[in-house]
């Protein structure tokens, strides 16, 4: 471990951070922004405008958790660290949903792996929801901006052998691979970036951005739940907020009233929506919580012939874009198929144990050959297809936000071909049986045993293992306000003191991982922000 821990250090220091478990009685604090959520879009924006000048206040429902809490255990990191203890699904528990809820959001969380937002997706941006000002030409600066802060370039150790076999499936079958960007500093090459960095070499929120702002004395609560945002004619007067008790769940009678000039939302693409469904706000043409988007992904798992200890080593530092580019991201026709991402996860006992079909003696049987177990997943570019809507956020009696995402013939066609995909790459790459995530799915020794049975397989909910780690959509950007809620710049149409810093924003997915798309647009509308607010 490193000997200076940047979060123990700055607590030490006097950082201004407050734990919302132990507040004890109702209070108002005021500031020229109150940022909702600290991810990848609040951290950044946050960064920025307190740098600038501004007093800032970030608001994170999940607890503030650094290096000590960091060990290496799923079930305590899922517990503390995810969204419903990393039980959230959608609304008819077909697609699980992984999500980070912690100081530093899924930045936290995530596998690390850090793209641009694809051309092709940027061009089709501009050509359909009059977004040309975020054209490939004018972002790069601001991707190359957050490379550098986030500490972003190709992964340069050799990868695992779990990410090295779809490197030899797609060499042995002609299909292009690359190697992914990392936002890792000094990395130990562990495999736990799932469960919190224990060597602090993530270079996400938590270790970058929150205490950038914090050194310039914003002021953060964490353990404080964002229940509404106040009104008052065409402005937000203020964010009612609730102090949730130690354990990160249970709400507290403490009330906490949060007032400010500006208020920036980035509570993600499922949050986001929540807190604006919520507060009620103004939403003529009911855009709010529509179009979301999640990179629907589905798995075969593999098993090889030499040990592949898929829990060890860099999460993902292989990807194949083959598919991707060969079925259009960024295409509407009416004959384009979905285009997918290749990539692979790493697989802990805890999530192989959630992923693979099976329990008692089966179950025990696949666990003894985990070891020797690859797998690889496909991310479908959903959004780009007029079959491919996206789902619609609402809101449960209790005020929690749910996720509706009908899975279309257009889609499970799309995972049809994935499924055929991926079982090629690992036969190809010496698999000695493969399987796909799928309950019907047997083990099956041969390439044409697969295909055959992946013909036949019925593509429905709850049959197929279905996932996502991303989340986008739901307060998409645009011109037009009758089809978009914010524009371009991430100001909310109707309400002129609101802006959404987050993937929420995106119009489509955007066919790629998503932090460093959320970073780079986070930090463009950031810096106007704070241009516009100090006039």
């Amino acid at each position: 471990m490193s000997f200076t821990d940047r979060i123990a250090q700055g607590l030490e220091s006097g950082w201004n951070v407050t734990d919302g478990a132990t507040l004890t009685e109702n209070q108002t604090v005021e500031a020229d922004v109150v940022i909702v959520g600290t991810g990848a879009g609040g951290g950044t924006t946050a960064e920025i405008l307190a740098k600038s000048g501004l007093s800032v206040i970030l608001v994170e429902e999940g607890r503030l958790y650094y290096q000590k809490d960091f060990k290496m255990d799923e079930l305590t990191s899922y517990g503390n660290l995810y969204q419903e203890a990393m039980s959230r699904t959608t609304k008819d528990g077909a697609i699980a949903i992984l999500q980070g809820r912690c100081v530093g959001g899924s930045t936290t969380v995530n596998w690390t792996s850090s793209f641009r937002t694809p051309e092709a997706t940027l061009n089709y941006w501009g050509q359909r929801f009059g977004l040309e000002a975020l054209s490939p030409e004018a972002m790069a600066p601001w991707f190359e901006g957050r490379e550098v802060r986030h500490s972003i370039s190709p992964w340069d150790m050799e990868p695992n052998l779990n990410n090295d076999v779809l490197r030899q499936g797609c060499e042995k079958l002609g299909y292009s691979w690359q190697i992914i960007p990392r936002n890792v500093k000094g990395c130990w090459n562990l495999g736990y970036c799932g469960m919190g960095c224990p060597t602090n070499a993530k270079q996400g929120a938590l270790l970058t951005t929150i205490p950038g702002a914090l050194d310039h004395n914003a002021r953060l609560f964490h353990g404080l739940r964002a229940e509404r945002l106040v009104m008052n004619q065409d402005r937000i007067e203020a964010l009612q907020a609730t102090a949730m008790a130690s354990d990160g769940i249970t709400p507290t009678d403490v009330q906490v009233t949060l007032k400010a000039k500006h208020f920036v939302v980035a509570a993600s693409a499922i949050g986001s929506p929540g807190l604006l469904l919520r507060s009620g706000l103004p939403d003529p043409y009911e855009r709010l919580g529509k179009r979301t988007f999640l990179h629907p992904v589905n798995a075969s798992v593999a098993q090889m012939p030499k040990r592949v200890d898929p829990f060890y080593g860099s999460p993902q530092s292989v990807y194949s874009d083959e598919f991707n580019r060969r079925n259009g991201v960024g295409h509407n026709d009416a004959d384009h198929a979905v285009g997918y991402k290749l990539e692979v996860p790493p697989l802990h006992p805890a999530m192989f144990a959630g992923v693979v079909p099976g329990h008692g003696d089966t179950q025990a049987k696949d666990f003894a050959h985990l070891p020797w177990m690859q797998s690889v997943i496909a991310l479908l570019s959903d959004g780009f297809h007029e079959n491919s809507p996206g789902g619609t956020v609402s809101l449960r009696d209790d005020g929690s936000p749910m996720l509706d995402y009908p899975i279309t013939d257009y889609l499970w066609k799309g995972l049809r071909h994935a499924f055929y995909t991926m079982a090629e790459i690992q036969f190809a790459a010496g698999a000695e049986r493969v399987r796909l995530m799928h309950l019907d799915s047997d083990w099956y020794s041969s390439w044409a045993d697969a295909k055959a049975a992946i013909d036949n397989l019925a593509m429905v909910p709850h049959k197929v293992r279905l996932f996502t780690a991303h989340q986008m959509g739901g307060c998409g950007m645009g011109n037009n306000p009758k089809e978009s809620v914010v524009n371009g710049f991430g100001e909310h149409h109707h309400v002129s003191n609101l802006s959404v810093h987050d993937a929420s924003v995106f119009p489509t997915s955007i066919g790629a991982n998503p932090q460093l798309s959320v970073y780079a647009l986070a930090a463009r509308n950031s810096v106007r922000l704070a241009q516009r607010l100090q006039k």
